[in-house]
């Protein structure tokens, strides 16, 4: 009762919805980059939204069902074939003993979650069996490991025959990979910076530095330098956007620390993140600075948009 790992891809991890509460332990969130992606492939599955999936970097992962089931992948633009034939992403697919699911590599965006109903059966460390290589902690064997070849994920087999949904284009997240505009708001830290060096950084265009993973992105662009070389270590949000001693910027992703002493000059919009992770090296991005009462208002509408697409589902067989 499982799928089987026969090659794990260039950087496949389980994640659910993350760990949290724990941050007083020096323990971090983890979970999926791309959240809305994440959702959509649970949804389409018909689980909850927080189960257990897949994700994705780059693509490659090869799989091979024990078992009826269904699954759906989503993000990336990453070819997908069930026994050599060509599938939809963004849709759910029935599977059957035997079947072999073939992923390619991404022609478009980085990270993409691929569901099973029911999501997969891991036991949970700290309430949760997100994978935090860092940490060394959750995945399949609580240890933080990547998947690899010959890994079994446990999962319950199908027993009634279920409906398979594919969601609208119109609804389906849009991954620019050049001109990306992310928006941010300034934090109180912003004192530290000049208002000069403010403007230059909503106007200068960055671009996606080779060094970037799930603990950060790494961005190269116009140097800048706060008033102040460091402060008293406090605790880190996710999405923080940090200024180290070379004066570029380092935008931290769920496997940050929970603590850090760089002076930071606000914080990504949390819709926005996953914009940000599907972004590959030498991808190009600005910002645009907004109040807090915009990004209240921008992720209430996010939310309501997002909660009223399940009911936009189109059902492609029972």
């Amino acid at each position: 009762m499982s799928l089987n790992i026969i090659k794990p891809g260039i950087y496949s991890l389980l994640q659910d919805g993350g760990r949290y509460g724990y941050h007083s332990m020096g323990i971090t969130s983890g979970g999926p980059l791309d959240r809305d992606a994440f959702r959509w492939a649970n949804i389409l599955c018909e689980n909850p939204q927080e189960s257990a999936a897949i994700e994705i970097t780059v693509g490659g992962l090869i799989i091979e069902s024990t078992i009826k089931t269904t699954l759906a992948l989503t993000g990336a633009d990453i070819p997908i074939s069930i026994n050599k034939q060509p599938v939809e992403l963004w849709q759910s697919h029935a599977i059957n003993p035997g079947d072999r699911i073939e992923l390619g590599f991404a022609r478009r965006g980085s990270r993409g979650y691929l569901a099973v109903k029911g999501g997969f059966k891991i036991e949970p460390i700290f309430k949760s069996i997100a994978t935090v290589p860092r940490e060394g902690l959750g995945g399949l064997n609580a240890d933080g490991s990547p998947l690899k070849a010959g890994d079994i994920l446990p999962c319950e087999p199908t027993t009634e025959q279920t409906s398979q949904w594919q969601l609208p284009e119109h609804l389906r997240p849009d991954y620019p990979q050049n001109s990306v505009r992310l928006r941010v708001v300034l934090g109180y830290q912003q004192d530290a910076f000049s208002d000069a060096q403010k403007q230059q950084f909503v106007n200068a265009q960055y671009r996606v530095s080779k060094n970037c993973d799930r603990m950060g992105y790494r961005l190269e662009g116009p140097e800048i330098s706060p008033a102040i070389d460091g402060i008293l270590s406090e605790g880190i949000c996710l999405g923080a956007i940090q200024f180290p001693a070379d004066g570029q910027p380092i935008i931290l992703l769920n496997d940050r620390q929970t603590m850090g002493g760089y002076p930071k000059i606000g914080s990504l919009l949390s819709v926005d993140i996953g914009k940000l992770a599907q972004l590959s090296a030498g991808s190009q991005l600005r910002f645009e600075a907004i109040s807090i009462d915009q990004a209240q208002s921008l992720l209430i509408n996010h939310e309501k948009q997002f909660l009223n697409g399940p009911g936009k589902l189109i059902k492609t067989s029972n």
